[in-house]
């Protein structure tokens, strides 16, 4: 008999209808109010007899789900539970791709435009009450946008851009398979080619061994020097230390990051000083976006829904 632990934060509407969904099947709600794994107690044993979870688990609990047949995550990236061992035998995990996109994208939208006509600047200035016009700005007309990530994120940021004037450029692993707002789709191996050309470089990467510190050094060094980079997707994609040396000589516009390595970012590391650098503490997505609370829950649903029916789910990871 199954026992659905739901960790999602519902709106009534969406608990009734979560309810009606699986009609006399044990639902147990234990919402984690900010989308965190490790919050919200979890009765120990309930544990044991959890044979879907609506909602992460901390990584360290799952030796104790012994029934656990599917696990539905939060996030988009799903790391954690990937390495063997980690997760139970047998059990299907999905992810939550699809609900972050319109959020993560804005925010990366909002940091672009700011740094391109130096709003950082002027509040800086503002805080000294100094009426000091600043330098030249900068505009997504006719601008080359490179998307390091192709998926839901890089497709809904590049629509925002087109519809600026830029034009996009998708670099991934297939590029016979057109992706909605990205004009031209390139391998992943034209990176060095694409880098100089590049006006704004967006990454939305997830965390492989190949994207570990893809943007290093000598690739931050092939940017042009009125360029900028935001990364949204993993803090591991950007070698943090290089970067700070690249924005305190002046080698870039700006940039504007979400995410960080390492995360939290220590307290005396370089990038805290950079003047031209957006930094925000991986806020992108998550639980402060109304939207994105109601596109997991109904993401969950559909695929309680299909899981309850014998049908194929959703971004199945595992």
């Amino acid at each position: 008999m199954d026992v659905i632990l739901n960790r999602l934060p519902l709106n009534e509407e969406e608990k009734a209808a979560f309810l009606a969904a699986a009609p006399g099947i044990e639902q147990v709600f234990l919402p984690a109010p900010n989308l965190s794994s490790s919050e919200t107690v979890i009765p120990p044993e309930l544990l044991g007899r959890i044979t879907v979870s609506l909602g992460s688990l901390p990584v360290q609990l799952l030796p104790q789900c012994g029934s656990l047949k599917w696990l539905q995550t939060f996030s988009a990236g799903v790391n954690q539970f990937m390495p063997d061992g980690v997760f139970p035998e047998g059990a299907m995990l999905t992810s939550a791709v699809g609900a972050y996109g319109q959020a993560v994208a804005e925010h990366m939208f909002a940091c672009l435009l700011a740094l391109m006509k130096r709003l950082p600047e002027y509040r800086d200035k503002q805080k000294t009450h100094a009426w000091a016009p600043g330098g030249r700005v900068k505009t997504l007309q006719g601008a080359t946008v490179l998307l390091l990530g192709t998926g839901d994120l890089g497709s809904h940021f590049a629509r925002l851009v087109k519809a600026m004037g830029a034009h996009t450029v998708g670099l991934n692993r297939h590029p016979d398979r057109p992706v909605e707002g990205i004009d031209e789709v390139h391998p992943f191996g034209e990176l060095d080619t694409w880098l100089p050309q590049a006006n704004v470089v967006a990454m939305t990467l997830p965390e492989t061994p190949e994207t570990i510190h893809i943007m290093d050094s000598r690739r931050l060094g092939l940017l042009r020097p009125d360029a900028i980079l935001i990364n949204a997707g993993r803090g591991t994609a950007v070698d943090c230390l290089a970067l700070a040396e690249a924005l305190r000589t002046e080698k870039l516009w700006g940039a504007a990051l979400d995410v960080t390595e390492p995360e939290p970012l220590p307290a005396d590391h370089p990038l805290w000083d950079c003047k031209n650098l957006l930094l925000t503490p991986h806020v992108a997505g998550g639980a402060r976006s109304e939207d994105v609370l109601r596109r997991l829950a109904a993401l969950a649903l559909d695929n309680l829904k299909r899981y309850l029916s014998g049908e194929e789910l959703r971004n199945r990871m595992k």
